[in-house]
């Protein structure tokens, strides 16, 4: 077995102060780098995933329905769209940008990068032409098994966990190192996951 941990999305934009906010992001950020610094040994890969807007098409509304339609948020480049500071201490090794020109509410859809910069479409394409993406980075990892934790369990933890799971491995999400938009979608989202196989458990359940 081989595990990879999939930090998704801490980013500012989705914390206290940004433009798309989850309550208690912030101290969720703290409470992932504490959990990342005492047992990143127990993972074979590390990688975050990040929205990287540029031009998302109608994921982007003035007049937003927060279903399909969503204020500006994540847009690449800028401070909003880094990394949050106590994840970028982690100095993670394995970065994919996500949503350049589309929703992509999955960190599969995702390319990896180095450097942050604005990326054309192009560039895009060329990066999944040349397997830059995640399943092909676990893969090259050997990874079977993948714990996926950060914002929002509703929605990008949840796409990118049931990807991880349609694909073969075997995935978890850890549901203390995560939060939803609300109440209401984390309890639909956690009986998808579950009805997709997905296990549902706390980090300190995941170490045993």
């Amino acid at each position: 077995m081989r595990r990879a941990l999939i930090v998704v999305d801490m980013q500012p934009t989705f914390c206290e102060g940004g433009e798309l906010a989850v309550m208690g992001g912030n101290a969720l950020a703290q409470r992932i780098h504490t959990f990342i610094e005492q047992h990143r040994d127990i993972y074979d890969y590390v990688c975050t995933t990040q929205d990287w807007h540029i031009k998302p098409g109608n994921h982007w509304s003035a007049t937003p329905d927060f279903i399909d339609s969503w204020p500006r948020h994540g847009v690449a480049c800028t401070p909003h769209a880094r990394l949050h500071p106590q994840i970028a201490a982690l100095a993670i090794d394995h970065h994919f940008y996500k949503g350049q020109y589309s929703a992509a509410y999955s960190g599969f859809e995702g390319v990896e990068d180095a450097t942050e910069h604005m990326q054309t479409p192009e560039q895009v394409q060329q990066l999944l032409k040349d397997g830059h993406t995640l399943d092909a980075a676990l893969h090259q990892a050997q990874i079977t098994d993948v714990d996926v934790i950060g914002l929002a369990q509703s929605h990008c933890v949840k796409d990118t966990a049931l990807d991880a799971q349609q694909r073969g491995y075997h995935t978890r999400v850890l549901t203390d190192l995560t939060l939803p938009v609300s109440a209401e979608m984390g309890k639909a989202a956690a009986a998808q996951m579950q009805s997709a196989g997905i296990e549902l458990l706390t980090a300190q359940e995941s170490l045993q």
